[in-house]
């Protein structure tokens, strides 16, 4: 892999740098000039003493977060550059039919995707780099899509706690360089990655994780034609198709991450994450999967398969997001279907398969496109595309397929 020097962070995030150098403490509102931070990006860590640093991941919540209920050590936090709320959540989110959104959606640009009770609804990454939140109803449920650009994971949740519905927000600080969210209705924080709630009245409590996917919008256009699509906001536009992490993909070192990365894999290497208790979880590099998908396996006595498309473009490449580096994407389904067991082998393009039981021609969105088995969809594992160094930060004993 190309190894490239440091990623020259745009918008949000250099702005908050740049203050942040300048020695100004920014305080926790819905304001962050937009227009201070240029192109400089981040340099490294924050050099920040034990005392300083505490205090400043403290601002804008003194007051409402109980610092007191936690379980993890505030000196785990890092400062990320804006401020509370200075990376907007969408909170009344507006959506679009797929055909108006192929107006402004690349065939190869990574859409996440949520199924519930059949509702399906698409968010552009090229919207989530910018705002990382979306707090959202599907099929009259409340549910949280969350992306965190910096170790590349997309998590969603159900937002409910105990039959109380929350609101979530960014905090302005990560863990292991991952999004550290706040809920609105408690003050508490939650790590995106794992759903947790680390700080606050909250601390303990878990959301349930949804499942979630990254197609390619292609494949999403033709599998999902009914899907609701994630509108450009219109309220705090961004320059939306462009991205603010411009070179971050391939870089040596995640950024505002303390400690050295786990070894076994490039820390920036992207990875497929099958969860498991325990903090556990496996592992599927993508250059494994790029040479050998579909692979069948058995995970805690489950068959599966996982399927990969080479084509999907990455969010953190190039400025257009439609012209970064071709990434791909990996999926994950339970391979019994009927209560009998599929293997899959490759077919002749890319991102389709075959399974050797019927001939059946089969999507990475899980879908048979033709054949015996054409409409009938493989039920998937909940798993998440992202960076080695941030699964393995949180799921310490994570086994890799190698």
């Amino acid at each position: 892999m190309l190894r490239r020097g440091p990623p020259r962070l745009l918008g949000l995030v250099a702005v908050g740098a740049t203050l942040i150098a300048a020695g100004a403490l920014l305080q926790g509102d819905d304001r962050v000039s937009e227009q201070a931070g240029g192109a400089q990006g981040f340099r490294g860590p924050l050099q920040l003493e034990h005392d300083e640093l505490i205090g400043f991941v403290k601002q804008g919540f003194r007051g409402r977060t109980d610092f007191a209920r936690r379980n993890v050590a505030l000196a785990e936090f890092v400062p990320a550059g804006p401020p509370r709320n200075g990376i907007p959540s969408i909170d009344d989110p507006k959506f679009l039919s797929v055909r108006r959104a192929d107006q402004f959606l690349d065939d190869t640009e990574p859409v996440a995707v949520v199924v519930l009770r059949h509702e399906i609804h698409a968010y552009p990454l090229q919207i989530m780099v910018w705002h990382e939140i979306v707090n959202d109803e599907i099929a009259g449920e409340p549910v949280a899509l969350t992306y965190c650009p910096l170790c590349n994971s997309t998590v969603a949740f159900r937002r409910e706690v105990g039959g109380r519905k929350l609101s979530f927000a960014t905090t302005g600080v990560i863990r292991n360089s991952d999004l550290v969210m706040y809920d609105r209705e408690t003050f508490s924080w939650w790590q995106q990655l794992t759903g947790e709630a680390v700080v606050g009245e909250l601390t303990g409590e878990r959301l349930s994780l949804l499942g979630s996917q990254i197609l390619p919008w292609r494949v999403l256009r033709r599998a999902h034609p009914d899907a609701r699509v994630l509108a450009r906001p219109t309220d705090r536009p961004r320059p939306y198709g462009e991205t603010p992490y411009v070179g971050y993909e391939g870089s040596d070192r995640p950024y505002l991450f303390r400690g050295e990365p786990a070894s076994g894999l490039l820390p920036l290497e992207r990875v497929a994450a099958l969860p498991l208790k325990g903090r556990s979880a496996v592992v599927y590099p993508f250059r494994r999967l790029r040479r050998q998908a579909p692979l069948n396996d058995v995970v805690a006595g489950e068959p599966i398969v996982v399927f990969f498309d080479p084509a999907v473009r990455s969010a953190l490449d190039r400025l257009g997001i439609a012209d970064g580096a071709k990434v791909g994407a990996a999926a994950v389904f339970s391979a019994k279907l009927g209560g009998e067991r599929l293997t899959f082998s490759t077919a002749r393009r890319p991102g389709r398969f075959r399974d050797n039981e019927t001939g059946s021609l089969w999507d990475v969105s899980g879908r048979a496109a033709a054949g015996p088995l054409a409409g009938r969809r493989l039920r998937p594992r909940r798993h998440d595309d992202q960076f080695w160094f941030a699964l393995a930060a949180f799921y310490p004993n994570a086994k890799i397929r190698r």
